[in-house]
């Protein structure tokens, strides 16, 4: 059975870099076809998807989050995939999740995280 779980610091200071990992278990973050997305929902809003890496290791992002800049990564070693986004703000306090799907933003998402809740506050 594929689990993924999020973790990250729950609190994080205004224009510090957030970082977040998904932990892949029961399947490969290199299984053929298979893309590995961050999502984010803030308090009264609906999901976001921000970007997502591929089984290949190519990322895509979400125009809307150009600025400030996010960024995808993964560890095959470790089966991770990894969120940072820099510098931000109380607008980015949110649930953010992990999924697996066949694609990015346009893509089913068959499999989810439980989140991760993310407090930017000083």
């Amino acid at each position: 059975q594929l689990q993924l779980q999020e973790s990250g610091p729950g609190l994080v200071q205004p224009s510090q870099t957030l970082s977040l990992t998904c932990t892949v278990s029961g399947g490969s973050i290199k299984t053929r076809n298979y893309w590995w997305s961050w999502i984010r929902q803030s308090p009264g809003k609906g999901l976001e998807w921000m970007g997502a890496i591929a089984y290949s290791g190519t990322t895509a992002y979400s125009p809307s989050l150009e600025s400030p800049p996010v960024r995808i990564s993964r560890d095959t070693s470790k089966n991770v995939v990894t969120l940072q986004l820099i510098s931000v703000t109380p607008e980015d306090t949110a649930v953010y999740y992990c999924a697996r799907g066949m694609g990015g933003s346009d893509y089913y998402q068959d499999y989810w995280g439980q989140g991760t809740q993310v407090t930017v506050s000083s």
